[in-house]
């Protein structure tokens, strides 16, 4: 879930109100809670929890962090598999690395 593709339901929206589109994307892991957990724990570059407000990249498992029942998180639209990720002035390469390995790992 990202503003900045033209896939996104609010991509036109965002191209008229913002300058760029941010470095914080939201997506789904294939599979259920655990499976996303064991992705986000295979991470090694972001640190893991709550933005801290700095300029590191930060992965969160939505569910994990956000109080709500299963049912109000459903409505909420956060997902068990959904995982925020927050870009920070990491290499880019390496970045991606790290999401390749995880996802390899899971």
């Amino acid at each position: 879930y990202y503003p900045g593709l033209p896939s996104h339901p609010d991509h036109e929206l965002a191209c008229r109100q913002m300058t760029g589109y941010g470095g914080v994307v939201s997506f789904e892991i294939k599979g259920d809670m655990d499976r996303t957990g064991r992705f986000v724990d295979r991470l090694r570059i972001p640190y893991i929890g709550p933005t801290l407000g700095g300029v590191e990249s930060i992965a969160q498992q939505q569910a994990i962090l956000i109080s709500l029942d299963p049912e109000e998180r459903q409505e909420a639209g956060i997902s068990d598999n959904l995982v925020r990720y927050a870009l920070g002035i990491e290499d880019a390469d390496d970045l991606i690395a790290d999401l390749e390995q995880a996802l390899d790992g899971i």
